[in-house]
């Protein structure tokens, strides 16, 4: 029995887990080869609620939790980690827009967003800054003609859905590089304004989903869509990666869990020497290990989302999923490919796991990054010092 877990929020999963295993898992390496997001697939969640279920009914969601995004998530992710972005977005953004936008301008988006109609994608990371997100540059100006508009001049790069989002919410500098983070602020931009153009990158893994750059030249934003306060952008993001931390602990930790269970099956068949792989210590003890950790991991993502649902704090527990499932997920699929032997090191679904759970040690934050924020919790920032 999972104490996170109720019976509602059981039979979610359940309904989750048979769209995903029916529709989603078919497709999945096909969606790899073409690079291509199945838009209908994404309808086809919305339908069902399966999208930022965390939203309010007025907006188009569920009205329920954070934990219900979740299990929804690691569902989808079981099934191809690429199709689970389209949750992994909706949640992260949908919580800025709900919270900071002009009422009048996000709700229809929102309403298009659940309901799987519309992609977006989140701006934040630049060529000369990743893990350094307060000195972006990206520069923000307010329209000569006294308008209130604003005009975007520079580059976001590393962009997931970059070639494919309808519309970002893009994280620009509207003060000076000087004032760090308090001089951020951000924008809700449809892709369509003119001067944007969009590169896609040849990507090792997430090849459906994507990344890319945007570039914008004397764009256009109308003053309504500025997301909050001016110089208030990077602390609203911030505090939306709490929660797609957790998200992402989930989704990587349900391809290895996914991948376990398919070794398991395999060792208890597979006859080396006249025995099981599984009478072998060196691969069962090996699988155990594995099992036992990403159990753990995942229930300390289960917390993590339990506390933010409760409103208690939960950046630290965030932390710790981010830097600890990428890596654990990625040496779980790592070693049941080898497992699989040479039928595993072929195209395949393993093979496919682990490029795509690789890019979760690099993008949304890395591990040294996540240990800051952690010591920075446990210590103090003074004491960290950074």
């Amino acid at each position: 029995m999972n104490p996170y877990l109720d019976e509602d929020l059981r039979a979610l999963a359940e309904q989750a887990r048979r769209f995903a295993s029916e529709r989603i898992a078919p497709g999945f390496q096909e969606r790899d080869r073409t690079r291509v997001l199945d838009r209908g697939l994404m309808r086809e969640m919305g339908a069902l609620g399966l999208i930022a279920p965390e939203l309010p009914e007025a907006l188009g969601g569920l009205g329920t939790g954070c934990l219900a995004a979740g299990v929804i998530h690691e569902e989808i992710a079981r099934a191809d980690l690429s199709m689970s972005y389209v949750n992994l977005l909706a949640s992260l953004i949908a919580q800025i827009l709900a919270e900071h936008g002009e009422p009048a301008l996000v709700g229809p988006w929102l309403q298009r967003l659940t309901r799987g109609e519309t992609l977006l994608a989140i701006a934040l990371t630049e060529p000369r800054g990743g893990s350094d997100a307060a000195s972006l540059r990206l520069k923000m100006q307010a329209a000569a003609d006294g308008s209130g508009d604003w005009i975007l001049n520079g580059e976001k790069t590393s962009i997931s859905a970059a070639d494919q989002a309808d519309a970002a919410v893009v994280f620009a500098r509207s003060g000076t590089v000087e004032e760090g983070a308090r001089g951020v602020s951000a924008l809700f931009v449809p892709m369509d304004l003119p001067g944007i153009t969009r590169t896609r990158f040849d990507c090792h893994g997430q090849r459906a989903i994507g990344r890319g750059s945007i570039h914008f030249e004397n764009v256009r934003v109308p003053a309504r869509h500025l997301l909050g306060a001016p110089g208030a952008g990077f602390v609203q993001v911030m505090q939306g990666f709490d929660f797609s931390r957790a998200l992402i602990g989930l989704q990587v930790l349900a391809v290895a869990r996914q991948s376990l269970d398919e070794t398991w099956a395999h060792v208890a068949e597979r006859q080396a020497f006249g025995k099981p792989l599984a009478a072998f210590q060196g691969v069962s003890h090996t699988l155990a290990a594995l099992d036992t950790q990403v159990d753990a991991a995942r229930l300390l993502c289960l917390q993590t989302l339990w506390l933010k649902d409760r409103g208690l704090p939960h950046t630290a527990e965030a932390a710790m999923c981010k830097w600890w499932g990428p890596q654990l997920a990625y040496e779980t699929v790592h070693q049941c490919l080898l497992m699989h032997g040479h039928g595993g090191y072929d195209r395949g679904p393993l093979e496919q796991r682990l490029r795509d759970v690789l890019g979760f040690q690099i993008g949304d934050g890395t591990a040294q990054i996540m240990k800051t924020i952690i010591a920075r919790a446990r210590a103090g920032r003074g004491a960290v010092g950074v």
